[in-house]
């Protein structure tokens, strides 16, 4: 009796994931987020944004791309602001964000040209979250990737890989997001384009230290979690007075 062998970049790519995921390194992030916490404070504890200058936070803002081509990307490139934004579409506390803080801030600062938001799809939660980046980015590639991002959000489950986000669902739910050729996406999801571009989100998160979700880079300075918008509105505050640029 002969056994259906997988395809070996199938099994691959799995194993990168699951230990990426597994990973427990120290990394930047996770060095910047003590500091500013203070050894006194809670990781989950909101803090006030911090004023002092470190050095860490000027590697971390590095990683900010800026690219005036990224459909991945709300605002302006050259906003003084850039948030970075490492996020899973079955995290529960990602949706928190993404329905109820990030709308704010996109009004408040997106539309004023004050911010910039960067996606970056830490796929770590198992096969439907790799799956819903990959269908997250090849959205992207008709210009309706955070139409996808909301539907994703939207309809994304109380138990992670149930199969909420099969194959044939995410196509779904490009229909209901306007994607405009459904035979592109499908073929952009499955490609290997769209499994290197969420693998490289997930090196870079894993790489300065993220191992959860969602972790933000606020020009540099670490929001770890759904914090209250208050900690966002201060963090972003923060970021643009240092660039010199006068709060309303």
């Amino acid at each position: 009796m002969s056994r259906k062998r997988k395809n070996p970049a199938t099994l691959k790519t799995r194993r990168t994931f699951a230990g990426l995921a597994l990973i427990a390194a120290v990394g930047l992030l996770a060095i910047a987020a003590i500091q500013m916490l203070g050894a006194d404070k809670k990781p989950d504890e909101p803090v006030a944004a911090p004023t002092e200058t470190n050095p860490l936070y000027a590697q971390l803002a590095t990683l900010a791309k800026r690219d005036a081509r990224d459909p991945l990307a709300l605002g302006r490139a050259d906003a003084p602001v850039v948030m970075v934004e490492y996020s899973d579409f079955q995290c529960p506390f990602c949706k928190v964000f993404a329905t109820k803080i990030e709308p704010q801030l996109v009004s408040q600062y997106v539309d004023q040209g004050v911010l910039r938001i960067e996606w970056r799809s830490l796929a770590i939660f198992g096969a439907e979250s790799e799956d819903a980046s990959r269908a997250a980015w090849a959205a992207g590639q008709q210009g309706k990737f955070w139409e996808y991002h909301r539907a994703l959000f939207d309809h994304a489950p109380e138990k992670k890989n149930t199969g909420a986000f099969t194959r044939d669902k995410l196509v779904d739910l490009a229909g209901e997001a306007g994607v405009p050729d459904i035979e592109k996406f499908r073929a952009d999801l499955a490609s290997s384009a769209a499994t290197a571009a969420v693998q490289a989100d997930v090196n870079e998160g894993i790489g300065i230290g993220v191992n959860s979700t969602p972790a933000f880079l606020v020009n540099g300075r670490p929001i770890l979690g759904a914090q209250p918008i208050e900690q966002f509105r201060a963090s972003i505050e923060a970021a643009r007075a240092a660039t010199g640029q006068a709060t309303e």
